[in-house]
Formats: C-alpha cells, sequence, structure tokens
C-alpha cells in the first residue's frame, strides 16, 4: 500500500456520527458507564477508547509523524503522477495479444535483484470477450547466457492488492508479494514476468476473480517477455501464483492451450489459492476479509455478470462504501475491516451464495480440476484466516478424485501473507522438475493436513 494514512473524524465512520441507532458516542466524548453496561457496549466503548489513544499518541509527537504521512502522501501522489505516461496506452493500440507497447527499468525497489535485467513493462492483453487491452507488469531477465532451446519462463500472478494505482505491484514503493524466490527462479536462469492485471493502473475496471481475464493477462504476459530485447526465451513456461494469483494460476492452467496454443504449459503452481470460492464465501462472507474481497469481487463481478444483484445482498454500509474500499490497497482495507467488525459491519447483508445470481457467479469463477497431463502443486498454510484450509483440502479431496496430478504442501503453522514467500523455494522445486520433463509423483494418496470443509 502506499505510505499514507487517514485520519478518520473522531466518533465517524462513513460520514456519520456514532450517534443514534447504535447508541455509540463520539470518541471525544466517551465517558465512564457503569459496569454493568452490555457486553457490546462495553465493547464498543473499549474500541472508541483504544482508538482514541492512538489518535493521541499519533499527534502528540509533536507534529513529526503528522508531517511524515502529509509528505509521505504527496510523495506517493508524485510518483504516481510520474507513471501516468507509461501506463497510458497509445491511441493506436496494437490489437495482438502479447505485443509488448513498451519498457523501461524497473528502479527502485529492486536494485536488490542480481544477474538480471529489471523492467516495468506495458503489453496487450484481453478482456474476456477478446478485446484488446492495455496491462502493466514486471519483467525480470537473466544476464546469464540462454541454454538450447531458449530461457524457460515462469508467469507470476499477484494476490490481492487493491485497485488503486498506488497498490499495483509495478507502481508500487514496495514488493511485499514477491519473495525470495524470484532471485532463486533467475538463478536458475528462467525469466520471471509478472502481470499486474488489465485496469490495475491502466485504463479499464479490474476484473478481480474473474479467471478468464486473470488467465489471458497471465498468458499474455508471456507472450510479450518473449518479445524483449536479449529474452532469448523458448515456449515452455509455468504459471506460478499466490491467493489471488493463485485463483487466476489455477485458471490459467483450465485455459492456455485454447488461449496460446504455440506456447506449451508444463506446470502451474499456486499458494493458498483462492480457489473453492462457494465454502470460502459461505464461510468468510461476514468476517472482516469481507471488507477486504468482497468490494473488488462485487464491482468486477458486475461487469462481466451485468445482472448480479446489490441491493438485499450487500449491505448499506457496504454499497456506500465498496468502491472507496476497493480502491484502497489491502493493508488499509483490512484494518477497515477489522474496525468494521467491532461496530458489527458486514460487507454482505445476507450470505451472497444463498442468492441464486451470486451462487451462480460464484461456482462459474470457481477453477475446475485441471487434466492429468498438466503437473499442479497447491501449497495452503494451516493457520490461513483468509483462504481456509479446509476449503484447500476439499480442493485436494476433489482434484484428487477428478484425476489431477496434485502435489501438496501443506504449511503447518503458516497464515496466508507468508504463504507464496514460504512456498517459493518449494514451488521452484516443483517447477524446475517440470521444466526438466520429469514427472510428478503428485501426493494424492497422502491425506489432507486438516479435514476437508463438508457443510454445515
Amino acid at each position: 500500500m502506499g505510505p499514507y494514512f487517514r485520519v478518520v473524524a473522531p466518533g465517524a465512520i462513513d460520514g456519520h456520527p456514532r450517534t443514534g441507532e447504535n447508541g455509540i458516542r463520539p470518541m471525544t466524548t466517551v465517558a465512564p458507564e457503569p459496569s454493568a453496561a452490555p457486553p457490546a457496549r462495553r465493547r464498543h466503548r473499549r474500541l472508541a477508547v483504544a482508538l482514541a489513544l492512538v489518535v493521541v499518541v499519533v499527534l502528540g509527537t509533536a507534529g513529526l509523524v503528522v508531517g511524515r504521512t502529509v509528505l509521505d502522501s504527496r510523495e506517493t501522489r508524485m510518483r504516481q503522477d510520474a507513471f501516468q505516461a507509461f501506463y497510458t496506452p497509445p491511441a493506436d493500440m496494437p490489437t495482438t495479444p502479447g505485443t509488448l507497447i513498451r519498457t523501461e527499468p524497473l528502479g527502485a525497489p529492486w536494485q536488490a535483484i542480481t544477474g538480471a535485467t529489471a523492467l516495468r513493462i506495458l503489453y496487450v492483453s484481453q478482456l474476456p470477450d477478446g478485446t484488446a487491452a492495455a496491462s502493466g507488469g514486471m519483467l525480470f531477465i537473466p544476464t546469464t547466457p540462454a541454454p538450447p532451446g531458449g530461457r524457460p519462463i515462469v508467469s507470476w500472478a499477484h494476490p490481492t492488492t487493491g485497485f488503486g494505482d498506488a497498490c499495483v505491484p509495478s507502481r508500487a514503493a514496495g514488493q511485499d508479494a514477491i519473495g525470495g524466490w524470484l532471485q532463486q527462479m533467475l538463478d536458475l536462469g528462467w525469466i520471471v514476468v509478472a502481470t499486474d492485471y488489465v485496469g490495475m493502473g491502466t485504463p479499464g475496471t479490474p476484473l478481480y476473480l474473474v479467471g478468464e481475464s486473470e488467465a489471458r493477462d497471465v498468458v499474455n504476459a508471456v507472450r510479450a517477455a518473449r518479445q524483449a530485447p536479449n529474452a532469448d526465451a523458448g515456449t515452455r513456461w509455468a504459471a506460478w501464483g499466490h491467493s489471488q494469483g493463485g485463483h487466476a494460476a489455477l485458471w490459467t492452467g483450465a485455459l492456455a492451450a485454447q488461449i496460446a496454443p504455440e506456447l506449451t504449459l508444463v506446470a502451474v503452481a499456486a499458494a493458498a489459492p483462492a480457489a473453492e470460492l462457494t465454502p470460502l464465501i459461505h464461510l468468510q462472507w461476514d468476517k472482516p476479509v469481507g471488507w477486504v474481497i468482497a468490494p473488488e469481487a462485487s464491482i468486477s463481478w458486475q461487469v462481466v455478470y451485468p445482472g448480479l444483484p446489490l441491493a438485499g445482498v450487500i449491505s448499506t454500509a457496504g454499497l456506500r462504501n465498496r468502491e472507496r474500499i476497493a480502491n484502497d490497497c489491502i493493508k488499509e482495507a483490512a484494518i477497515e475491516g477489522l474496525i468494521r467488525e467491532e461496530f458489527r459491519q458486514s460487507f454482505f447483508a445476507v450470505d451472497p451464495t444463498t442468492d441464486a445470481a451470486w451462487a451462480r457467479t460464484v461456482a462459474a469463477e470457481t477453477p475446475p480440476p485441471l487434466p492429468a497431463d498438466l503437473p499442479v502443486f497447491v501449497a495452503q498454510g494451516t493457520a490461513d484466516p483468509v483462504v481456509l484450509p479446509g476449503t484447500t483440502a476439499l480442493l485436494q479431496q476433489r482434484w484428487c478424485a477428478a484425476g489431477s496430478r496434485l502435489t501438496m504442501d501443506w504449511l503447518g503453522g503458516i497464515g496466508h501473507n507468508k504463504a507464496g514467500e514460504v512456498a517459493g523455494p518449494a514451488a521452484a522445486t516443483f517447477l524446475a522438475a517440470a521444466f526438466a520433463g520429469e514427472p510428478a509423483p503428485g501426493t494424492c494418496e497422502v491425506p489432507p493436513a486438516v479435514a476437508p470443509y463438508t457443510g454445515d
């Protein structure tokens, strides 16, 4: 996320003072209450006091924090303004999928990457209907000589970041989403290309958790990488992603041969993938994570499924705030979700999987089991509060029953954010075997580390 935060008016959320139907006084007028106050009221009072203390601490540092925040916000805007020309596609943009439009050195914060050329890229991808659309991204090309047949390519699909320009990986000031596995893959002589996804930092609406759009972005990034100077790329490649990117990688496995028959997808790897969407949404719809993921999904799915109802499914607070929160970076959205949970506010008014149109949409965007001739690696933390482990255990159960060649890596005690970083070395080893033509044994005979979700 961008290096800034917002100070919300004391006692207010959604622009409304905390008085009235919920009976909560503004933070600036919190007063002692009798010890016999109802539990919910006491909890709200504790939260208000805690937030008030945070404001006091922040504002009590002689203006240094506030001054730094204003400066950081200005620097963030200046950084993003400087990017606009690069990310604006030409009026006569090519329509051939995968066309590399332009590149420039990636620069900060990627100086620690060694033995590779790091580039920011703009390339032609496609909407689900095949219409050409621009996507940004990053490209890393090893400086070592290419092997006979050209360098293998790994196409990375990033996790949820938020729709705002400052959240987009190739435009961000940090590299939280990519761990040490990037250097490992470059040291193996592989090209790594990382799509931002269409509409992320480029014109258009991002199509979050829309499998066909994500797959086209991942595939067309490979096509673009092969056009870069000194790429010396071959036609063999692999897809690798985390969280939303795991959803993208799995959908890529299902659609890549259809999208780009001239390329050879050798394997797919995913960490904590948002895959079994129906049970996942059913279990998480009224939790804080709903405020992080559902704003993006509801906006994107309405573009692809225009009849998707909002009224009656999304709460009043959700409807009022979804566009703003969708454009927040993920850490900001997560903090707001936690605060809203304290005030018993859910993004959804009801479980969306109980609405027929939403249930059809969720099912349509759930990646199907991949064919037996495509090796699949899935890593999942057992302490993940976002992509719940039981839903990934259900994926293991379903996909193995369908004949997928699935290799599971259960990460004991690992949560959601670290899953991609922790699983990266094992994913690289798995992909190296696939690039070498070694058969993947699979682990379907090994039971999952947690019980598969079976329903309420």
